[in-house]
């Protein structure tokens, strides 16, 4: 209820103010647009500040800090992919952690899967099979295994992940200062070349290593995405672990633990490799809980957020240039929808709806050079092949977020909240894979039967 009335003030608030001062909206939307500008243009120069430091001066790394890890994995319908990813885990070089895979009211044959790996890694790894009733959603589920859980740190995967040998003896280096409570690596769409939606999620997330890199420079909110996040244990406690009533058990965790005064980092030369949802009705139920989650943990904690003395005045800052990035669109939209109602009972001539639109351009500009910066940067491309993605990426994320924006902003206001975990069905990609192989090895087989009967 404190979050609808809270959206319900701020949508009113923000439709009154464009009303009343309409001649001069576009000037406050310009320096909106200014100010995230030089917000932007100042945490690029201390990511290269901060670079060209650790290039002189390498920070040492303490190779005896070797916390007990208690990998947690939780499953819900996954008996398609468990067991690559249980597999690849084992092949990690850290000498320290146990693997803890969690079946979450399963519907297929994963929790027969991860009681056979159970077996097969005796003594390593533990299968926790949670009844049907139990209480849903993923915040959950991390919180049941948390209580069996022996590690000094928490290392969380999806159940679809993969990453290199070497993936958390260079994570954890990451988690040793008093003052850092959680660690997260970079994510990459591993299938990223399958169709045009896989490249731009991958294009997405390599976006958001970009500003994740930026906020981490400026020791701002960097904050965790959920897979591959390394978090320590202390800080768990501290914020009393994962809050069961929430939908992004990521970003609500990030918020809370910057409330609480501990720092967040962001560790991009670490990866954590990730499927790409193939179809697009699963991927806008998935970005809808993302954003759903997102919105809500700001009106849940925004109070919080203006009072902790325990955050720093950066993070707080860095808080609410993010929080401009939905108040940006949310006023473009009412806008827009205010001008259109004038001019349908005209009120007002047509070219208003110039300058609007004309200020929505540049900030589209803006945000396609900051992709292009981007893939050139982190993805290597080089720059027409950048400057093509960012372009097609741009309007993926017109396409994708700006109806979700309404959509979501209308659930918050007038449905009922609800804790489904919106999982994604993996596999996919594997399954295909796996037919593609078949396939060759068909074509190779009667290639030799050729032979030999030419024989």
């Amino acid at each position: 209820m404190k979050e609808r009335i809270l959206l319900f003030l701020i949508v009113i608030g923000l439709t009154v103010f464009i009303y009343v001062f309409q001649s001069y909206t576009t000037w406050g939307l310009g320096l909106f647009v200014c100010l995230m500008a030089i917000y932007s243009i100042f945490s690029s120069i201390a990511t290269k500040v901060k670079t060209r430091k650790e290039l002189k001066n390498p920070k040492p790394k303490n190779e005896n800090y070797k916390p007990f890890v208690s990998i947690l994995i939780p499953a819900h319908n996954e008996d398609s992919v468990i067991t690559s990813t249980v597999e690849t885990v084992f092949n990690m070089t850290y000498p320290n952690y146990e693997v803890i895979v969690i079946d979450d009211r399963s519907t297929d044959n994963t929790a027969s899967v991860i009681k056979d790996l159970e077996k097969k890694y005796q003594g390593r790894l533990v299968a926790l099979i949670r009844n049907k009733d139990a209480f849903p959603g993923k915040s959950a589920v991390l919180n049941d295994a948390l209580k069996i859980a022996k590690g000094e740190a928490i290392l969380v995967f999806d159940a679809d992940a993969t990453m290199d040998p070497d993936f958390l003896t260079n994570l954890v280096y990451e988690l040793e200062p008093k003052d850092v409570g959680a660690v997260q690596a970079r994510k990459v769409v591993r299938n990223k070349d399958v169709n045009i939606l896989t490249r731009c999620q991958n294009n997405e997330m390599t976006m958001d290593t970009y500003c994740q890199v930026s906020r981490d420079a400026v020791k701002g909110a960097v904050e965790l995405r959920g897979n591959g996040e390394l978090i320590k244990r202390e800080a768990l406690e501290d914020i009393g672990g994962w809050n069961n009533y929430t939908i992004t058990d990521d970003l609500d965790m990030s918020t809370r633990l910057h409330i609480k005064g501990w720092d967040v980092r962001f560790c991009k030369d670490t990866i954590v490799y990730e499927e790409g949802i193939m179809y697009l009705f699963p991927l806008y139920r998935q970005r809808r809980r993302w954003l759903e989650g997102t919105i809500r943990r700001y009106l849940e904690y925004f109070g919080d957020i203006f009072t902790s003395k325990k955050m720093s005045l950066r993070v707080k800052l860095d808080l609410i240039a993010y929080i401009s990035e939905f108040i940006m669109p949310a006023w473009f939209i009412i806008e827009i929808f205010i001008l259109l109602a004038k001019i349908i009972l005209k009120d007002a001539p047509t070219y208003i709806l110039m300058s609007s639109l004309i200020m929505g351009c540049i900030i589209g500009i803006g945000f396609m050079l900051a992709g292009r910066y981007a893939l050139r940067k982190y993805d290597k491309l080089n720059r027409i092949e950048a400057l093509i993605q960012s372009i097609v990426t741009s309007a993926y994320l017109l396409l994708i977020w700006f109806p979700l924006v309404l959509f979501i902003g209308t659930k918050i206001l007038f449905m009922k909240k609800d804790m489904n975990w919106g999982k994604t069905a993996h596999g996919l990609v594997r399954h295909e894979h796996a037919i593609q192989r078949a396939k060759e090895k068909i074509k190779q087989a009667k290639e030799e039967l050729k032979k030999l009967l030419k024989m």
